[in-house]
């Protein structure tokens, strides 16, 4: 029987791969001498068919030129009839053509199994083996050879050795070709000796350079780096590594800074990285490798992109192609987002292949992203590349998730829904690489923008073109979820965890498979009310993916809820995952603080703060803790240790004043306007200030003031801070809202904190300056309910139930 032969069909798709499909119409090489052999074998014309290699060993480009001889390879071994007198002369020269090549070059796998595909049906049984083993030994995942040395094994074990009845001239030939086979299978081993050349751009680096050339430095012979403007140590950590420094002035154009080093190497092979890309511990030796495959034209690593904060453990993994021979066409083109794929040949998918060689990515955690303004630097030279006239699916695609990335949801989806909708109308779909990002950041967009009615219609579109693709059920999950659709919601999620994580080559977050639907589907548990069994499911993920910190926060906060200590939540915590790093620590504080444990909540805080004393939330929330135990000036001086500079500067701002004026301190006039720098606004900083100041006249303050002076009040009621509240009570007289409304909101946090005489006399002022009225009379009942007035509490609600106005 014939073998299956590794061909690759014409409509096969190449999920992942970022290559441009090939027009049909186009005419190559190939097109024209693949229908001329196939003319020649049906006439009968052996060597017409053999001379037609000579014609393909002269087309000068060297993919066009492999690309006909596979075809004329390919014709001859499909050719049509069972007589022997007609097949074996053509399978004579198939295996002739392919040994001449393999003797030029033992190193093509595919040459070597179609050699042993053409001997193996001429009945030469152990050459052909003995070429399928070299097939192997090179390219141990190429399609179908270990099916044929099964075959092979088939027919020994039949005793079937030799086909008899082939024709003489044949026969007499085979010997040589056997002799051939054996010697090219001997020879067939990855070329030693190349040479790979690392390439990269950089400037105002030295924070990660030197952990980046450190990972990756045994496995280059060369190290280019292009410094675009460099004011920091970058400079002198890329010559500390032995590179080579090329100075290029930036022109906000990365495919030509890319090129200048790609320009500069001498390598056999090149590939790029950036300062925040790192090799993974023990994969240098496997990079190192991939030098030897010279039947290959580049190669994919496995990018795991991590993502928000460092110990969060979000990550998304990507085929990112970084490693290439190195030929002048192969080059980048785009201002930012540069892409080089479609210099490759995209057509001979066997010559590019997917590595398990991993790199690790942090250029998309926000603390990086936040340091180096890199949505604000790509989106504009996005748009300046538009401005050029640069229109394509792959531009909106990056605008949207630059845009997304900057928090502009509106804008990103007006771009997604763009490049989404010229991508998924072409039938090559799925040979775009980044298709599968853009579909799955296009269904978040939807949620992200309120379009839940469409979330569902596009994610199935999806899952057509990209089945298994775990991202976009579990965006489905949230969607139902924010519809309040809770059982939908919980259906998605469980979905999720039987599909598992998405393959890399759809860039695939990692975990939306695993332990972040866990996660999602126990916060659906505990929205239900379904405690035990978001615990439960919590405790596996735990187990399973510790280094998750959504699993410790979620499982802490179904923990605290069902009233255990939030001294053995930690406990329990650590026993099962592992010690609390310092995110996690500050995630369970958080949880801790919020239902009262504030002392278990500040040690965790001061764990966080000394590993990470930059971490400034933490900072933040120690003060409210210190705060919460009216430790007023141990408060104000955490707080005061946040720079104006932080995220939460505006928050530490806040506590410190409020802490420094409810115990008595003086606070500067500088301090006001620094809070208001650092993000405080201006109707908090005035509230503070006519705290501070005191007496009358008090400047008028505007409505939205209101809410923060309660809130004051509240925290000092709470606190028995008795003298500051009664200098900060009048200036909520000063709020420009209605009297009645500022009397009840007092009587109100009066009745919340138990000073209830003080909420009877506040709601016993409306009733004498303004009538009674149903609302003053509940209150009052409320009061008397709380003093156990139980008689008087009926007679006030009575009433209140006879003043209510009656229905229109």
């Amino acid at each position: 029987m014939a073998l299956r032969l590794t061909t690759v069909p014409a409509d096969a798709p190449a999920q992942g791969i970022a290559l441009p499909a090939v027009p049909s119409s186009r005419t190559t090489p190939a097109s024209v001498l693949g229908p001329r052999a196939a003319q020649a074998l049906a006439r009968r014309d052996v060597p017409a068919y053999r001379a037609l290699f000579a014609e393909a060993a002269a087309v000068d480009d060297v993919h066009r030129r492999w690309q006909a001889r596979k075809a004329l390879v390919q014709a001859g071994l499909g050719v049509q009839g069972t007589a022997l007198g007609v097949v074996a002369p053509v399978f004579a020269a198939v295996a002739d053509a392919c040994l001449e090549l393999l003797e030029q070059d033992p190193r093509e796998p595919q040459l070597l199994n179609w050699a042993g595909v053409a001997l193996y049906e001429l009945g030469a049984l152990k050459p052909a083996g003995q070429l399928f083993d070299a097939a192997l030994r090179l390219d141990p995942e190429l399609p179908h050879v270990r099916g044929n040395l099964d075959e092979i094994a088939r027919r020994k074990a039949a005793g079937i050795t030799r086909i008899p009845g082939l024709p003489p001239a044949v026969t007499a030939g085979l010997r040589t070709l056997e002799t051939r086979a054996a010697r090219v299978a001997r020879a067939a081993s990855p070329a030693t000796g190349l040479t790979l050349s690392l390439c990269m751009i950089v400037k105002d680096e030295e924070a990660m350079l030197g952990r980046c050339l450190a990972a990756v430095r045994d496995a280059v012979d060369e190290i280019i780096v292009v410094d675009t403007g460099s004011t920091d140590r970058t400079v002198e950590i890329a010559e500390s590594f032995g590179a080579r420094i090329l100075h290029h002035e930036w022109t906000g154009d990365f495919s030509a800074a890319r090129n200048v080093s790609f320009g500069a190497a001498t390598g056999d092979w090149v590939m790029y990285l950036d300062a925040d890309e790192v090799l993974v511990d023990g994969d240098a030796a496997a990079l190192r490798a991939l030098t030897g495959r010279t039947w290959r034209e580049a190669f994919y690593l496995v990018e795991v992109n991590h993502t928000g904060d460092l110990e969060d453990g979000t990550a998304v993994t990507h085929d990112a192609l970084r490693v290439f021979r190195n030929r002048p066409e192969y080059r980048f083109e785009g201002r930012v987002h540069e892409q080089i794929a479609q210099h490759l040949p995209g057509f001979l998918p066997e010559r590019l292949e997917r590595t398990p060689v991993r790199m690790e990515h942090y250029g998309y955690l926000g603390v990086v992203r936040d340091a180096k303004g890199k949505s604000r630097r790509n989106i504009e030279l996005l748009e300046r590349q538009a401005a050029e006239g640069v229109d394509t699916p792959f531009l909106s695609f990056n605008l949207a998730s630059e845009y997304a990335a900057a928090g502009q949801h509106e804008r990103a989806y007006e771009h997604f829904a763009r490049a989404w909708e010229e991508v998924v109308a072409d039938p090559a779909v799925t040979t775009y690489g980044y298709a599968p990002s853009l579909a799955a950041r296009f269904v978040k967009s939807l949620r992200v923008t309120g379009r839940l009615d469409r979330v569902d219609a596009v994610a199935e579109q999806v899952l057509e073109v990209f089945p298994g693709f775990t991202d976009v059920v579990y965006e489905q999950g949230f969607a139902a979820r924010a519809r309040e659709d809770l059982d939908a919601a919980a259906s998605l999620f469980a979905r999720c965890l039987e599909m598992g994580d998405a393959p890399s080559r759809y860039s695939a977050t990692v975990g939306c498979g695993t332990s972040m639907a866990a996660c999602a589907l126990a916060e659906v548990h505990r929205m239900r009310g379904e405690l035990p069994a978001a615990e439960a499911l919590l405790r596996t993920a735990l187990r399973e993916h510790p280094g998750y910190l959504g699993t410790i926060e979620q499982l802490a906060l179904v923990l605290l809820r069902q009233d255990v200590a939030a001294a053995d939540v930690v406990d329990q915590l650590e026993r099962d995952g592992g010690p609390l790093s310092p995110t996690a620590a500050f995630l369970v504080a958080v949880a801790c603080f919020e239902v009262g444990a504030v002392q278990v909540a500040a040690t965790l805080l001061r764990r966080t703060l000394a590993a990470q004393p930059e971490a400034h939330a933490a900072r933040v929330i120690l003060a409210e803790a210190l705060l919460s135990e009216g430790d007023l000036p141990a408060a104000a001086q955490e707080a005061e240790r946040v720079p104006t500079e932080a995220a939460c500067a505006d928050a530490a701002a806040r506590t410190a004043l409020f802490s420094r004026i409810a115990a008595g301190h003086d606070v500067s006039e500088e301090a006001l306007d620094a809070a208001g720098r650092a993000g405080l606004p201006a109707h908090e900083v005035a509230v503070l200030r006519a705290w501070r100041d005191g007496g009358a006249p008090l400047p008028a303050l505007p409505a939205e003031a209101a809410a923060p002076v309660l809130t004051m009040l509240d925290a000092l009621a709470r606190l028995e801070q008795y003298d500051a509240f009664e200098a900060l009570a009048p200036v909520l007289d000063a709020v420009d809202v209605p009297w009645r409304e500022r009397r009840e909101a007092l009587a109100r946090l009066y009745l919340r904190r138990g000073y209830l005489e003080s909420a009877a006399d506040e709601w016993i002022a409306v009733v004498e300056r303004e009538g009674p009225d149903a609302r003053a009379y509940t209150g009052l009942a409320e009061v008397a309910l709380a003093r156990g007035l139980d008689e008087d509490a009926d007679l006030l609600a009575a009433e209140a139930r006879a003043l209510e106005p009656a229905p229109a």
